[in-house]
């Protein structure tokens, strides 16, 4: 899962309109921008072995500190505590815990049987991967319903904050196309590499929301 997760950040600001996208897009993407660093380090293993699903080429050997839903937990808990202590905001402590909580809830419908419950196992993913369409339909349905919530739940307070949101989102589209379609990674190092650079998509994400304001619900 790659775009759904972004989506789940954008539609997480209908509830919570004084978090940031950025602060958001962190929440919801957390495992995945600490795992290429991990990579790098040597403390968790992928492989590159194509046909292993239909989507990706990707081995998930060893990742219990990121991808394991005990870590899930624990950097749910330590996130939502931060924010708690730091902005003041139980309400907003708490969404920020489950989202990145979610990560690990949309990575299980698409993974082999390769996600940790704990750190040496049990394993389980559902395994949309297995299909082209599975893998379109879930990733269309969170990444579109995100965004229309966030649309809907905030306007653009200049020119910059409609198209820097529609560049956003096309650039996340084209992304999980390439993910989806193009040829596999040369090299795990390349993976980690490529990985380290959604750090951009999450400033992209302040950026935006520097533009754009919440829009009170209809009563």
């Amino acid at each position: 899962m790659f775009a759904g997760h972004f989506g789940v950040a954008f539609g997480l600001k209908r509830w919570a309109p004084h978090i940031s996208l950025g602060v958001l897009m962190m929440a919801t993407q957390w495992v995945d921008l600490v795992w290429p660093t991990l990579l790098l380090a040597g403390w968790e293993r992928v492989l590159i072995e194509p046909g292993i699903t239909v989507v990706t080429p990707l081995d998930f050997v060893h990742y219990p500190f990121t991808h394991s839903l005990l870590a899930g937990l624990l950097w749910a808990g330590l996130v939502a505590i931060v924010y708690r202590f730091g902005a003041k905001s139980k309400p907003g402590a708490l969404i920020l815990g489950a989202a990145v909580l979610s990560h690990w809830v949309l990575d299980l419908l698409v993974h082999r049987p390769d996600l940790p419950l704990l750190p040496g196992g049990p394993f389980w993913g559902l395994g949309g991967w297995n299909s082209q369409i599975a893998t379109t339909v879930l990733e269309a349905l969170f990444f579109g319903g995100g965004v229309w919530l966030y649309a809907k739940a905030t306007r653009a307070k200049d020119a910059v904050g409609r198209w820097s949101l529609r560049g956003l989102v096309a650039f996340i589209a084209l992304i999980q196309v390439s993910n989806q379609l193009g040829p596999p990674p040369p090299s795990v190092t390349a993976i980690a590499w490529v990985g380290q650079a959604q750090w951009l998509l999450v400033i992209w994400g302040f950026w935006i929301d520097r533009h754009r304001t919440a829009v009170a619900p209809a009563a």
